[in-house]
């Protein structure tokens, strides 16, 4: 799934975030003096095939570790290929399945199992400690794992947060933003006076629905011990977010029949009437972009959680890197892996892309850049979506948002719920 990058929206089938479908052919992969297959690496390599996202990381970034790289390794060449998000999935799922694929892949953090699935990707559980596995940060880390095996390094992240008008909050005498849920609610109601929003929150938001549901204790979706995947928004934990969703939405004029697209809801806030809305900290540039007066009068601050001590919960939306088993190199393609995820360029990412550091223990590489500081204060308590190879199935035809639609304009929330989980249940479960 496409991360939501700061400096992008990230839809469901992209934040959420873009589908990974269709797209026919191959660029040119693997070549190099060595032999074999399945990871061979009689000779070193003269030239590792890397694909990267468009978008994912700057020309700059890309530049400065490639030379590093070619430095470090005499007689490597790094052939890094950019690749398009649209048809993606496809072109990665062929790739895995030839006998010439790439020898590292960028794929989005919840597509990990789908690849997986499909067994041409190389589980690299016995370098978890090499790389400071237990440092990750779980909602980019847990992805990438299926089935007790870590087939995914997380390579980076992002998530939502709370960006807020200062001045809106001066003139309500709130002068530090809340850290419980109480504190949140108390002052979103202070806020929602006036002819203003308290908060701009569509009715399908559902990755902050996800971020309630999950500080609940329950999740969107459950595997049994027979192996098979059952939605859970029938649950006592899910209606308990969902109540909590639904009060706070109500503190504001947010659509209850449409998502954070329809309309945009960075040109709403725009406007200058809404004191919150929930974004990724890049959410702060469309919005100054749509209007320039807003500049320097934005704060940030992690969704708050049910207690002061941890924040909310919240969607971790990112990266990892994979081996195809089929890469001429996989031992030389393992070295690539750890230079980008390793401190030194895990630290120079997040400088200058304001990203998440895949690490907990990086996130001081942020100092100075208050969205990105506050990101990375929510990513300490990161999920990711039901680890299922058909997640994106669905996401496609996304039996959450109408449900929350149905709450919010007077369903039971029991039957909406029964609902929902027969949908979800059902597309989890699908082996078309």
């Amino acid at each position: 799934m496409r991360p939501p990058a700061p400096s992008r929206s990230r839809s469901a089938a992209a934040l959420a975030i873009a589908a990974v479908l269709a797209l026919t052919g191959l660029t040119a992969c693997s070549s190099s003096s060595g032999s074999g297959s399945g990871g061979s690496d009689a000779a070193a390599p003269s030239r590792l095939t890397v694909w990267i996202m468009r978008d994912s990381v700057s020309d700059g970034f890309l530049q400065r570790f490639r030379a590093d790289y070619e430095n470090t390794h005499a007689g490597t060449t790094l052939d890094i290929q950019i690749q398009e998000w649209d048809g993606i999935g496809q072109k990665i799922t062929s790739a895995l399945a030839s006998k010439d694929a790439p020898d590292v892949i960028e794929v989005g953090n919840t597509q990990v199992a789908q690849y997986a699935a499909s067994g041409g990707v190389k589980d690299l559980s016995d370098k978890v400690t090499d790389l400071q596995g237990g440092d990750w940060i779980p909602g980019l880390a847990e992805p990438g794992k299926i089935d007790g095996k870590q087939y995914g390094i997380p390579w980076y992240a992002a998530n939502r947060v709370v960006i807020y008008h200062k001045d809106l909050f001066a003139q309500a005498g709130i002068s530090t933003p809340p850290k419980t849920r109480d504190e949140w609610i108390a002052d979103t109601t202070k806020l929602n006076t006036g002819g203003n929003d308290g908060i701009y929150l569509s009715g399908q938001t559902w990755y902050a629905l996800a971020g309630f549901v999950w500080d609940e204790g329950g999740d969107l979706a459950a595997k049994g011990a027979d192996g098979k995947w059952k939605g859970t928004l029938d649950t006592p934990q899910a209606k308990a977010g969902m109540e909590f969703y639904q009060k706070l939405q109500a503190l504001g004029s947010g659509p209850k029949d449409s998502d954070e697209a329809k309309p945009l809801q960075a040109e709403v806030f725009a406007k200058g009437k809404s004191a919150q809305v929930i974004s990724t900290p890049g959410g702060a540039a469309a919005i100054i972009k749509a209007n320039p007066a807003l500049k320097d009068k934005l704060g940030f601050f992690p969704i708050p959680g049910k207690t002061a001590d941890k924040p909310g919960a919240v969607f971790t939306g990112g990266s990892d890197l994979v081996i195809p088993e089929s890469s001429k190199h996989q031992g030389a393609a393992y070295e690539v892996i750890k230079a980008l995820a390793g401190e030194k360029w895990q630290t120079d990412m997040a400088k200058e892309m304001s990203y998440v550091p895949n690490r907990t223990s990086l996130a001081g590489a942020l100092a100075g850049n208050e969205g990105a500081s506050a990101m990375a204060a929510g990513a300490v308590n990161g999920h990711a979506t039901p680890n299922s190879p058909n997640w994106a199935a669905v996401e496609a035809n996304n039996p959450i948002k109408q449900y929350m639609t149905q709450v919010l304009t007077g369903a039971d929330p029991s039957a909406a719920g029964r609902s929902a989980t027969e949908s979800i249940t059902k597309a989890l479960n699908s082996t078309s």
